[in-house]
């Protein structure tokens, strides 16, 4: 999220259209990112939440006390940054509805391209008198909350979905609607008898996790490290669905900032190539060298990638031996050992 959608959110403030919150309120803002300056008089207390750890530890950072989900209730208003998941935004304006008290203000923002424009329109539908601003290059929409808000946040709410009949996942986490192919061809290539302890790098909702003690029942235990706090809790219910005997932990971590503290037999990992919009191949490259650090000597890492990103330089840099194990027309599986 740019600085610019924070400066929409707050510009009905700041401009004079919308009153500003006096002092003792409180309002809930979700999504919330590090850099926003409120306006003078802007009074209220804001409960900041953000799931996403690398944005959760910048507003740790500037002692904003943010939490990785919602709560508390009847809040006089909340704030809204949008995202790219269509879900996510959703489910934080559900969210938003079910704790902030009938009357309160509701403010959203976000980018052209995070659909502003069609919540507006969809919430004009669902019986809401909306307002807007475009500003910044975002949008910045607001409405009150009525009296009985249990139609819309139904209609707001996103569903669980069930992926191939036991993982459970919701939208706005990656790959929420199926197996992400990339995982499905590294799947095919774990090991079939390992017995140590392995640690699930950027775990998503757990299907790695999965895969490899279904594949190696010796398995010791299975370490999941995921920087969404929503993907996690996801994972932590499918590996206790599907894999009810084995040894778990669970860890909330942005693995470029937050390293673990022990060593493995074994890393897998389909690390994330993404900031935002951009392809960003040293999210990946990060994790790699994280793994080097973590894994005990003649540990292996196996990894998934998009063909066409450069792994291969780092893997040569951190580790005694690497390679590929097998490509196909989208992505390929490498190997390294210490």
């Amino acid at each position: 999220m740019s600085q610019e959608s924070l400066k929409t959110l707050f510009h009905p403030f700041a401009s004079g259209v919308l009153e500003l919150p006096a002092e003792g309120t409180r309002y809930l803002f979700l999504g919330a990112e590090a850099g926003f300056t409120p306006p003078a008089g802007f009074a209220a207390s804001l409960s900041c939440v953000q799931g996403f750890r690398g944005e959760f530890l910048k507003l740790q950072a500037a002692r904003l006390d943010p939490q990785p989900q919602a709560e508390g209730e009847d809040f006089d208003g909340a704030l809204i940054l949008f995202g790219k998941h269509r879900g996510e935004n959703e489910a934080r304006t559900a969210e938003a509805l079910a704790r902030v008290k009938p009357g309160g203000r509701i403010v959203i923002a976000g980018g052209k391209e995070d659909g502003v424009q069609p919540m507006r329109k969809r919430l004009y539908s669902l019986g809401l008198e909306v307002e807007h601003m475009p500003k910044y290059h975002g949008v910045a929409l607001w409405f009150s909350v009525p009296a009985d808000a249990s139609a819309l946040i139904a209609a707001l709410k996103p569903s669980d979905v069930v992926v191939e009949g036991r993982f459970k996942t919701v939208a706005g986490i990656f790959s929420h609607d199926r197996v992400d192919a990339g995982s499905e061809l590294l799947a095919s290539r774990l090991p079939a008898d390992f017995d140590g302890n392995a640690a699930d790098f950027g775990a998503g909702w757990g299907y790695l996790s999965v895969m490899l003690a279904e594949r190696s029942p010796r398995t010791v235990r299975i370490d999941l490290f995921e920087a969404d706090h929503l993907a996690l809790e996801c994972a932590k219910a499918n590996l206790q669905a599907n894999c009810p005997d084995l040894a778990t932990r669970f860890f909330w971590q942005d693995l470029t900032r937050e390293p673990p503290k022990e060593k493995y037999d074994l890393v897998i990992m389909n690390p994330p190539f993404h900031q935002g919009h951009a392809a960003e191949p040293s999210l990946g490259q990060a994790m790699i060298a994280t793994a080097a650090q973590c894994l005990r000597a003649g540990g292996m890492l196996l990894l998934v990638a998009n063909r066409g990103l450069p792994y291969e330089q780092t893997l040569a840099a951190s580790f005694r031996e690497h390679g590929e194990t097998c490509r196909n027309a989208r992505f390929k599986v490498l190997w390294a050992k210490r």
